[in-house]
């Protein structure tokens, strides 16, 4: 048996800007591509090697320039924060979720977020806080210089 598809109903919850969304209705300029992700394992060893380190109450992050097109995020959540699995997922959902949201403002860098023990201990708000805190000094850092050919 085949079902037609539904028509669109007037709901106040479609926006008009319901053409911006993607297939599942999540808004496509606040997505968290493959292209945004540290994947691979040289990619960590780099930033573990040869980068710069910042921190706020909860998280460290290790930061490094690279040539990419924009900012790309890698989380560090061990064991050593909470043994519960669910604690762990829940600091990595809302350091992902912020990052999602500041990404565009961020200068071109790979970022290394590591969450500290304390923050298995904080609400949802306060590590979305802590971490806002982290992306403005993130946002604060300057840009490589580009090697141009003119001095300067």
């Amino acid at each position: 048996m085949h079902v037609a598809p539904r028509a669109a109903s007037a709901s106040p919850f479609l926006s008009e800007d319901a053409a911006a969304r993607g297939p599942r209705g999540r808004q496509e300029r606040f997505g968290h591509p493959r292209s945004a992700r540290l994947l691979k394992p040289a990619d960590f060893a780099a930033l573990r090697g040869r980068s710069r380190r910042l921190g706020t109450s909860h998280f460290s992050a290790e930061v490094m320039s690279t040539e990419g097109a924009s900012a790309r995020l890698g989380q560090a959540v061990s064991r050593r924060v909470s043994k519960c699995a669910v604690d762990r997922n829940r600091i990595k959902r809302v350091v992902r979720e912020s990052f999602r949201h500041v990404r565009a403002n961020l200068p071109v860098l790979d970022i290394l977020v590591i969450a500290r023990s304390s923050a298995a201990e904080q609400d949802n708000a306060a590590l979305r806080a802590d971490i806002a805190r982290l992306w403005i000094k993130l946002a604060a850092l300057k840009a490589p210089a580009s090697a141009g050919t003119m001095p300067g």
